[in-house]
């Protein structure tokens, strides 16, 4: 981590959870010394990532928290972490969606960045479970009224999870009907062995149903959630055509992905698009 007082405060709580994770446990006199900043900013950081749930505050310092793989964080605890990350990975998936397209969004706050992106590409057909993400869509209607081009939105039916997706069997034999042309996927854990994974079994279920109605499937990522397992697994990743992440993912975990998918594309890098396959 480099030293820089400038560092907005989301800039530098996702170093200091980084240094956590990887470090397995940090003190405050360290972060101080690497961001820069004072021991009451670091402290207040930490505070403020402890209530977020993503680290433990201990004496002196901070350490990792130990989830269950059946601990699954509300939207509004994930919201407010990676956002710039989010926000890159939203831009370069926005450019994968072609006008006139049929497309679905699975729950998640990285594909809630991803709709605010696509409210301007026209005549989109867009399918999804999220009511935060159907929300999206509405409320750009309600506030610029019916216009031209503006996406068809179908929300499916189901029972809400923590992360306001919607799930079961109403919501499975929605999709189940249905065909679209690229899922964009949002996972809890993305990793070689487990492939991608969740903590709620409902919703593996109805994610193997979004999976199984897509011509093609491209995951949305941020790099944390690399190596991270839930208790139910729903796909493997050779059934991913694109992962999109960020420019936080070692490169020890680029070459792993690059022996199982076709695409691969880091948000934020100068020709950020690599075709594995060629």
């Amino acid at each position: 981590m480099s030293e820089n007082q400038n560092l907005l405060a989301e800039q530098r709580r996702a170093l200091i959870v980084d240094e956590v994770r990887r470090r397995g446990g940090v003190r405050v006199n360290e972060l101080t010394r690497k961001l820069g900043v004072s021991d009451m900013t670091v402290r207040r950081d930490l505070d403020a990532l402890a209530r977020q749930g993503v680290l433990e505050k201990v004496h002196g310092g901070a350490v990792p928290v130990m989830e269950a793989s059946t601990h699954e964080p509300g939207f509004e605890a994930k919201s407010g972490l990676e956002l710039t990350a989010k926000e890159d990975i939203a831009r370069a998936a926005a450019e994968l969606v072609a006008p006139g397209t049929a497309i679905a969004l699975s729950g998640g706050t990285t594909t809630y960045a991803l709709a605010h992106h696509l409210l301007d590409v026209p005549d989109l057909t867009v399918v999804t479970n999220s009511v935060r993400v159907a929300d999206v869509f509405h409320s750009a209607q309600r506030t610029s009224g019916q216009r031209q081009g503006a996406a068809t939105v179908v929300l499916t039916g189901g029972v809400r999870t923590p992360s306001d997706s919607l799930v079961g069997p109403v919501a499975d034999r929605a999709i189940a009907s249905l065909h679209f042309d690229v899922l964009f996927l949002g996972v809890h854990g993305i990793s070689i062995e487990a492939g991608l994974s969740t903590p709620n079994l409902a919703e593996a279920e109805t994610n193997q149903r979004l999976v199984q109605s897509a011509r093609r499937v491209v995951v949305v990522a941020d790099h944390t959630k690399w190596g991270t397992v839930g208790l139910s697994s729903f796909a493997t990743l050779e059934q991913v055509d694109t992962l999109v992440t960020d420019a936080g993912l070692p490169a020890e975990a680029r070459a792993e992905v690059s022996e199982h998918l076709r695409r691969l594309v880091i948000a934020g890098e100068p020709g950020d698009s690599t075709d594995i396959d060629g």
